[in-house]
């Protein structure tokens, strides 16, 4: 089973790209995050064209996740239980006997600003959910844009992004937290190096230069870290003309 995440910055946009890359690639499961657009203008029928089947929580300009499948979603939750946001950035769905969780984590702004407060108050609320949710499906895919960079080895230049939004210290104990719930990164179990990025800044020929951060993981919990045999970035859709600035992220379970 292909399992993958891609931030498409604007489905509206990039669903020609989309619809091209689910053609190529030919995953069973996608998570789509920054789709930008409501419910009403979501692609669904071209996507059931290609095979795939939708459910989606959007919002006018900004946010909105999106899971496509080839099987059918059920026990569908948007948002996370009992914190209070109405913005769509939590996506969570049953299908194929996995539990996929969407996120389009928060960016955060700036070290110290209040909405640097806000996301960290998120990632804590939603660590708190996932712990009792990882109760109920063992069985869990947690993947998305998470807006941290893991590690030094996830930075372009470390130096530069010391203490800086996406790499200060903070979120990176936040996320080190939903590792500590039996979370595993499935792309450090098959690469340790650094210098692979999955976002580069639209300026300064980011992408060229591979100027990138690793901010879009695929995480999977106990049960299945040993039945996932790859994971990859797949940088080829930055390629095309007015990409995204993510690339798609990639697992497969045996």
């Amino acid at each position: 089973m292909k399992i993958a995440s891609w931030n498409v910055n604007s489905l509206t946009v990039r669903l020609p790209h989309l619809q091209q890359w689910l053609g190529q690639c030919q995953p069973d499961i996608v998570a789509l995050q920054e789709t930008k657009l409501e419910d009403h203008r979501f692609p669904d029928g071209e996507l059931a064209e290609l095979g795939y089947r939708s459910v989606f929580a959007g919002q006018k300009t900004y946010n909105g996740v999106a899971i496509v499948s080839r099987s059918p979603a059920s026990e569908v939750q948007v948002g996370i239980p009992g914190f209070a946001d109405e913005q769509k950035r939590v996506l969570a769905a049953t299908i194929d006997g996995l539990r996929i969780v969407n996120l389009y984590v928060v960016n955060g702004k700036a070290v110290g600003d209040e909405k640097y407060d806000y996301k960290l108050a998120w990632l804590d609320a939603l660590r708190q959910w996932l712990a009792q949710e990882l109760v109920r499906y063992p069985d869990m895919v947690v993947l998305g844009d998470f807006n941290i960079a893991p590690d030094d080895r996830d930075v372009h230049d470390p130096a530069a992004w010391h203490e800086q939004i996406l790499c200060s210290e903070a979120e990176r104990v936040a996320l080190n937290k939903l590792f500590a719930l039996g979370l595993y990164d499935s792309f450090r179990l098959h690469h340790d190096d650094g210098g692979q990025f999955s976002w580069w800044d639209y300026r300064a020929a980011g992408f060229r230069r591979n100027l990138g951060l690793r901010i879009d993981l695929v995480l999977v919990s106990e049960t299945l870290k040993a039945r996932c045999s790859n994971a990859i970035i797949d940088r080829e859709p930055r390629t095309w003309e007015r990409p995204s600035d993510h690339a798609p992220v990639l697992v497969d379970l045996r």
